[in-house]
């Protein structure tokens, strides 16, 4: 049996993409056979959620996999500011190689899920001085996102330093999970030398066991659920809803929490929107399925920057596999999605396109219907976590064991790809 350490920034009871990534994945592989162990911090995501906690680790059994909370720094509020988030990604990480370091005879595979970039601290003692093998799970390209949404200055010092370092680790890990092709290409053309047969297209994909069409009437309602940052264009999807109710009376829910919320709540009262745009803040996962099957359609709305165009938000995943149809903005990956799918349609980045889809999609409820069944078959075949675990077992016995095991290897590399 093959013994896999996983280290994430966020798990459960954290409400974020990431965290339910993780907490999917590593049970799916438990359930398939893998001894998974989870390293991360005490819960603090979005920062003030939780009550800190200061012990140096707990241990716990959660669904079957061996979770493990280590010590971190733990902001307290909403906004912690840039020593406060470094403080936050820094400290973790430092404590996992400890953690590796008295522990390295319980696993044979180590897999860091990034972003943050910090988490492949532990990849390097676990890969140089104990020979363990190193998966890097890449969800997006943090250094470029962060330039691009004006956080980080490009040439920078510490631009240059994350690049080094990003290079030491892509250059070494075993293999590269990435969510997308067009992420694959992206780190191919970024970095030197990557050997492009190690990367493995592994969507974020979507748990069609907890996320299903749930039988219940329909409201006058479109919902945006998951996390309220810089990279989404909600801004417009909010103002669009002036010209939406000028023709249909329904609400825009925006469930979750992220950096930008108290700035979307200014937008929405200083436009006069309160009455069709509600911030119901983070609801419990259980509610979302039933949340998301009674919406008539959800939104997934990037911003418009070439950095983000390898991106498929999970969110778009789980309004196909809930049987709704979605409105995107953007291009590349979320715009193959919704034609490849049939499951949502793509407008642009200003308040008047996004109105005229959303208006489109109201106007015909056969086609929503339509629209929603297809996406959900969608979902089923291509993107269900359950098969997307399998196929990652297969990836992890052939690097943990070369050369002895027979099994055909079903994820699909980056080099079959183009």
């Amino acid at each position: 049996m093959v013994r896999v350490l996983i280290i994430s920034q966020h798990f459960p009871p954290e409400k974020s993409g990431n965290a339910s990534r993780i907490f999917d994945m590593s049970s799916h592989l438990q359930k398939l056979g893998v001894n998974v162990t989870v390293l991360a911090p005490h819960p603090s995501f979005p920062s003030g959620s939780f009550k800190r906690k200061w012990s140096i680790s707990e241990s716990k059994k959660v669904n079957g996999v061996n979770l493990i909370n280590l010590l971190s720094w733990q902001p307290n509020n909403e906004n912690p500011g840039f020593v406060g988030r470094m403080a936050y990604y820094l400290s973790f990480p430092l404590h996992t190689i400890i953690w590796i370091l008295l522990n390295s005879r319980k696993f044979d595979v180590i897999i860091t899920s990034a972003p943050p970039i910090f988490t492949g601290f532990g990849g390097i003692p676990a890969k140089f001085l104990f020979k363990k093998k190193w998966v890097m799970d890449v969800r997006d390209l943090w250094i470029n996102a962060s330039i691009s949404l004006g956080f980080l200055k490009k040439g920078s010092l510490f631009e240059k330093l994350s690049r080094a370092y990003e290079q030491i680790c892509y250059s070494n890990a075993n293999m590269i999970c990435v969510t997308t092709e067009e992420l694959g290409q992206d780190i191919v053309r970024t970095y030197k030398n990557i050997d492009e047969s190690k990367i493995k297209v592994t969507p974020n994909g979507v748990d069609t066991d907890f996320f299903y069409p749930v039988d219940l009437p329909k409201k006058n309602q479109i919902v945006y659920a998951g996390n309220i940052g810089h990279a989404q264009d909600l801004e417009d999807v909010i103002l669009a809803m002036k010209k939406v109710n000028e023709q249909f009376d329904l609400k825009f829910l925006v469930v979750g929490n992220g950096d930008i919320k108290g700035h979307l709540e200014k937008v929405t009262k200083e436009n006069k929107l309160t009455d069709y745009v509600e911030f119901p803040g983070l609801l419990p996962r259980e509610e979302i399925p039933m949340l998301l099957s009674e919406s008539l359609m959800g939104v997934a709305p990037l911003k418009k920057l070439k950095t983000l165009e390898y991106a498929i938000p999970t969110k778009a995943y789980e309004y196909m596999a809930c049987g709704i149809p979605f409105v995107g903005c953007g291009k590349g990956e979320i715009r193959k999605l919704a034609e490849t799918s049939g499951g949502g349609v793509i407008a642009e980045n200003s308040p008047e396109d996004i109105a005229e889809a959303i208006l489109r999609l109201l106007e015909s409820p056969k086609k929503r219907a339509e629209m929603g069944k297809m996406g959900r078959i969608f979902v089923e075949e291509n993107v269900s976590r359950q098969q997307i675990a399998a196929n990652l077992k297969l990836n992890l016995d052939r690097i943990s064991s070369p050369g002895k095991t027979k099994v055909q290897v079903e994820g699909v590399s980056f080099a079959e790809s183009q």
